[in-house]
Parts: structure tokens; C-alpha cells; sequence
């Protein structure tokens, strides 16, 4: 429970700084005062959107891991064979996070 409390905060925390970054780079924008309004929530949105894509890809990503990595150890210990196939379902949760990475990174280019 304590794993996942501190996943929880560590995504809040990656989504909040990424939010602010990309915000602050939006202020920074110069443009007509009509244009700037629009532009400015368009930007902000983009930036939550963002920040959640990592956030919360990252945070399942660590409760598969959490879930699958427990139970890929224990059947390693019992049967040896079984390793690649262990190591295989822990990789593919694993991309999870890569692919929220990945969507937040484009997202963060279209600003």
C-alpha cells in the first residue's frame, strides 16, 4: 500500500512539474490580446493533457510491475524455465510508461 501511495505522489509531482514547465512557456508567448486568451487555455489544456498522459501511464505502470514482478520472482524461484517468460510480462508492463512518455512528449511538441 505504501508503494503505491508513494507511485501516486511521485506521478502527481512528475504531472505537476511537466504541467508547469509547459505553462511557463506559454506565458511566454507574444501575441495580440485575442489571440493570447484562446491561445493560453488551448496551451494549458495541452499541458494537463500531458502531464496526465505521464502521470498516470507511469503510475499503472508501477502497479503492473508491483503486481507482476512479486509473482514473476516466485515462479523464477520455483521453476527457472519460467524466467523469460516472467521477464517478458514485466517488459510489457513496463511499456506502459514508455507509451504515456511517448504521447506526452508529443504533446508537449504541438505547443
Amino acid at each position: 500500500m505504501l508503494v503505491i501511495l508513494a507511485q501516486l505522489i511521485l506521478g502527481v509531482t512528475a504531472s505537476s512539474v511537466l504541467a508547469l514547465s509547459v505553462n511557463l512557456k506559454a506565458n511566454q508567448i507574444e501575441a495580440n490580446a485575442d489571440q493570447l486568451a484562446g491561445t493560453q487555455w488551448d496551451k494549458a489544456l495541452i499541458a494537463l493533457a500531458a502531464g496526465l498522459a505521464v502521470g498516470l501511464g507511469c503510475l499503472a505502470a508501477g502497479m503492473a510491475i508491483a503486481a507482476s514482478g512479486s509473482a514473476a520472482i516466485s515462479a523464477a524461484t520455483e521453476k527457472p524455465e519460467t524466467f523469460f517468460k516472467s521477464f517478458l510480462v514485466v517488459a510489457l508492463a513496463e511499456a506502459l510508461a514508455i507509451y504515456g512518455l511517448i504521447i506526452g512528449i508529443l504533446l508537449w511538441l504541438k505547443l
